[in-house]
């Protein structure tokens, strides 16, 4: 329970009763009241308003006891919509969802030009087109996040994109121009690492996930929240020296951990190796097969990658290390094989896993964002209406 005086108390009461609506899915009043521990008339006047705006609705629970009928309170999930996008490298995909993270429409485009103000241009009228579809709900579209494949500073700035040799661009400012909704700007490895403590790991305040896609990026999550470091870079990972005087990286570095056991990485060598153009169900039908240069490249790509996962597990003694990337997902050993090579008397992890979101981690973390700061909650947790929910999105 929270007492003072004002305008800010009444602020964070109506947050807790919002959070607790979203977390117990259907509750009432009066368990609003027990769980909280507002009093009745504090919930009361909170919830009225609520349902004047439309966030929440009432409906009544089937009972068989005498008396009268509990009336429960739900979020009005779609009384409003959110906007995820993942910026990558050749490639955007967009995903709307409404406010429990469900998504409505998703679609991905590729990209042929890595110049900015034609990206730029891109972005704002397919914001606008979301823009449009969601003019049935009382609120529209209430917020977009961009996901971003390179280091964005804690005023939203994109400092670098190594891929499209972006530095200081004002993505979030330019784009406000030009589209009438609240934009923001995160790292794409950031929301990969929301995506999991939302929707998957709730109780998993020490999260790390690791994307190793085009490069290695890493989100980190302690005592429940995103850390980002004093400028917002924290967790470039990707860019931790293995081998010193190895192969040269664009961030100007040698022998970063992502020129050896990012999936790009992988699929270079392979093609070096006499699998060009490879794809990962031809990688999958390899590895059943036990084909000798793919076992091979996949011993080098887990080794590689273990050596990184050893000096993170030590950097930040984790509950959770969710590992995102296609390709573990279709080497059914790969669990098995990297605890393996974990072994440290220094530090210790509880759990590793294989994320399920895949490369849609991204844009539900950033659907997921956009819902949190519109309904003004300081925790969300979600959960998915199915998980064909997801496939379907793919």
């Amino acid at each position: 329970m929270v007492t003072g005086d004002g305008t800010y108390i009444k602020r964070i009461n109506r947050s807790l009763i919002l959070q607790k609506i979203i977390e117990y899915g259907m509750i009432s009043r009066a368990d609003l009241s027990k769980i909280t521990g507002l009093n009745k008339a504090t919930i009361s006047v909170q919830v009225a308003d609520l349902l004047d705006e439309e966030l929440i609705y009432e409906t009544t629970q089937e009972h068989h006891s005498i008396g009268r009928k509990p009336i429960m309170l739900s979020l009005n999930q779609r009384v409003g919509y959110v906007l995820g996008i993942d910026l990558d490298y050749k490639t955007i995909t967009y995903t709307l969802s409404d406010l429990l993270g469900n998504p409505v429409l998703s679609d991905t485009l590729e990209l042929t030009t890595p110049d900015y103000e034609v990206i730029l241009e891109f972005l704002k009228a397919h914001i606008k087109k979301y823009q449009a579809d969601c003019t049935d709900s009382r609120y529209g579209l209430v917020g977009v996040v961009i996901g971003i494949h390179g280091t964005v500073s804690n005023d939203e700035t994109i400092n670098f994109v190594p891929q499209h040799q972006w530095h200081n661009k004002t993505l979030k400012t330019d784009l406000e121009k030009g589209v009438d909704v609240n934009i923001h700007i995160e790292n794409n490895a950031n929301l990969c690492a929301f995506a999991e403590r939302v929707f998957n790991h709730h109780d998993s305040d020490h999260l790390l996930c690791v994307t190793m896609y085009s490069g290695i990026g890493l989100g980190i999550i302690m005592d429940g929240d995103l850390i980002k470091g004093v400028n917002g870079y924290a967790g470039e990972m990707g860019h931790m020296i293995i081998f010193p005087d190895g192969n040269p990286c664009k961030c100007g570095n040698k022998g970063c951990w992502e020129l050896y056991a990012s999936e790009t990485s992988l699929f270079t060598s392979l093609n070096k190796k006499g699998h060009p153009g490879i794809t990962y169900d031809q990688l999958e039908r390899f590895i059943y097969e036990h084909d000798s240069v793919v076992c091979e490249e996949m011993d080098h790509f887990i080794n590689h990658l273990s050596v990184g996962l050893n000096n993170i597990i030590n950097l930040y003694n984790p509950e959770t290390i969710v590992l995102n990337s296609d390709v573990l997902q279709i080497y059914p050993e790969a669990v098995e094989a990297i605890e393996n090579n974990l072994h440290s008397n220094v530090s210790q992890y509880h759990r590793l896993e294989i994320s399920t979101f895949g490369k849609k981690a991204t844009v539900m973390g950033a659907c997921a964002l956009a819902a949190k700061r519109f309904l003004g909650v300081p925790e969300i947790t979600l959960e998915l209406a199915s998980e064909r929910d997801i496939l379907n999105t793919q």
